[in-house]
């Protein structure tokens, strides 16, 4: 099958390329909404009974082993520094033995010889890789069969399929037919070999939509709260139109918190493996996600921007996640992931 793209689409390496410059050079945070998770806190325990070396961070996802709930999120792919920054994200990744996912790989289908700069595995032969897709590509030509050639290229053990209907509307000539998505996102369900997981991309998931999702087949949830990099921003920031320029700046801070979508899902399934992302910048932000419901925790900016810096920036940002993950067990009392998730939360004042 050919896949069949927009004859009037920009080119999409150079959109990558924005992508990258505006999220590591602009003001494309989100401010008036936050991702919530500064509404809660832990109670304190002052005689924890416990040595800090002692505290366990492994868990288990889709049936694999992670040394920490911590996830690399979707980032990148398709240009030259693309391939720099997942090459890093990767040795990290297989340094500490936490998943990954790579950047959307329409690109990798329109132009394979851009392939390489999502390929990974070489750098990380353990890791749980996680392939990704716009949900959306499935009303613009791509199906089974696409999906296949991306998991199998990328070597990966899952594929994000991400929707973005307000990136889409924000973006010049963006992709915004979105009409009867869910059909076949449970065909693919059915039909790949590895397992399907849906995330947003920084507006959140909602207990309703997630409760049809869950129905449809898919496999694990990635609510990707508001909270942190906006995508209205960043789209409105490439604009070169007044229009597109005004939705970026009307829609900057629009979406459910990281925090209530946890919540959220939650209420509707109580099993369903689920990851939060969205605007978490601290060891605390995870520990809080995961003591919510959540059974990982994803960052894309803060690792975009030490991947950006170096290696060595990379590996101290992840230590420093870990221990301050792992200062929260110690200070609750909780010797592991599954003793944190017991842990009641209080509601700040």
């Amino acid at each position: 099958m050919t896949v069949s793209f927009n004859d009037v689409e920009e080119n999409i390496q150079a959109r990558k390329a924005d992508h990258l410059r505006i999220c590591l050079d602009d003001s494309v945070q989100c401010k008036a909404i936050t991702n919530g998770l500064e509404r809660y806190r832990f109670r304190h325990s002052c005689l924890p009974e416990l040595d800090y070396d002692e505290i366990k961070l492994e868990t288990q996802f889709l049936g694999h082993r992670l040394n920490a709930p911590l996830l690399i999120s979707s980032m990148t792919g398709g240009t030259d520094l693309a391939k720099v920054i997942n090459t890093r994200l990767a040795k990290a990744a297989q340094h500490y033995k936490i998943p990954m996912g790579v950047g959307s790989q329409r690109i990798a289908l329109e132009q394979p010889n851009l392939s390489k700069t999502f390929a990974v595995r070489a750098f990380a032969p353990d890791i749980f890789l996680m392939a990704n897709l716009g949900a959306v590509q499935l009303n613009y030509g791509c199906g089974v069969d696409e999906c296949r050639r991306i998991v199998e290229t990328l070597e990966a053990n899952a594929l994000i399929l991400h929707l973005n209907p307000l990136q889409e509307c924000v973006q010049s000539n963006g992709d915004r037919n979105f009409k009867g998505l869910l059909p076949k996102i449970e065909a693919l369900c059915r039909h790949l070999s590895v397992p399907v997981i849906i995330k947003e991309v920084g507006n959140g998931i909602s207990g309703a939509v997630a409760q049809r999702l869950i129905e449809a087949g898919v496999a694990a949830i990635d609510v990707a709260g508001a909270g942190g990099t906006s995508w209205a921003k960043v789209e409105g920031e490439r604009a070169t139109d007044a229009r597109q320029s005004r939705l970026g700046q009307t829609f900057a801070e629009w979406g459910l918190s990281t925090a209530e979508c946890i919540l959220e899902v939650r209420t509707v399934d109580a099993k369903i493996p689920l990851i939060a992302s969205g605007g978490l910048r601290t060891g605390l932000d995870v520990a809080t996600a995961i003591a919510l419901g959540a059974d990982l925790a994803g960052m894309a900016y803060p690792f975009l921007t030490a991947a950006h810096e170096s290696e060595d920036a990379l590996y101290a940002l992840v230590e420093i996640l870990l221990a301050e993950l792992k200062t929260v067990l110690l200070c609750t009392g909780s010797a592991a992931l599954a003793d944190l998730k017991q842990i009641p939360l209080m509601a700040r004042d």
